[in-house]
């Protein structure tokens, strides 16, 4: 099938998001989990090894600053569901406000990052990547963070992976995830707000809420 911009917003609207097969399949599918992966906003799971690294590692965090890079580190890998079509697609709707990034560099070198699709105060993560050890955790980390401080309410990660299980994600039933999905289209969010980044205020809040 050949997506428009507005009939993709339209699908994340209703609960359901696209896929290819792999980078070189021109072909996308809608997928609808019987499970949905999500990470309770309140229940991310900062742990003390995490903290350490946010507070001694170095990086520092940008959002929307690299967009198209962290989309490509992100299909940068052996097997990925991101073919041409789909990273055009989320350039399409970044531009128009739909679609955001938070980078993780080191120094001047792109380390990790995540980016996600934002519909109301829904934000559905589609993926993140790490060039550098514990960068997509970092990244996470300051995702939730921001999201929690900008109004979100549901956070969604698709699936459930071991990776994620170990930040404190869950998977809710589809039904659940429904109701929760038109809770939040239904409110207002901002994740471009201006909001203090440094690590001991990222650290701070996360651990007062979690």
């Amino acid at each position: 099938m050949s997506l428009t911009p507005e009939l993709l917003l339209h699908g994340y609207s209703i609960g359901i998001f696209p896929m290819a097969e792999h980078r070189n399949d021109p072909e996308l599918f809608w997928v609808d989990p019987k499970f949905r992966g999500v990470v309770p906003l309140d229940g991310f799971h900062l742990s003390r090894s995490l903290a350490r690294r946010i507070r001694n590692c170095g990086f520092s965090v940008t959002i929307n600053r690299d967009f198209d890079g962290v989309v490509g580190g992100c299909a940068d890998r052996s097997e990925t569901w991101i073919n041409a079509e789909l990273r055009d697609l989320y350039q399409k709707i970044h531009r128009s406000g739909h679609a955001h990034s938070l980078e993780v560099w080191d120094g001047d070198v792109l380390a990790g990052g995540v980016y996600g699709v934002t519909l109301g105060a829904a934000f559905f993560g589609e993926s993140m990547f790490s060039r550098r050890k514990d960068a997509s955790k970092i990244a996470l980390a300051y995702l939730v963070d921001r999201l929690r401080e900008t109004g979100f309410q549901l956070f969604d990660t698709q699936f459930l992976t071991a990776h994620l299980a170990t930040l404190g994600a869950i998977e809710i039933p589809r039904a659940q995830y429904r109701l929760a999905l038109e809770d939040a289209i239904d409110a207002s969010a901002d994740f471009t707000a201006v909001l203090d980044q440094s690590p001991e205020g990222v650290i701070q809040r996360i651990t007062q809420t979690s």
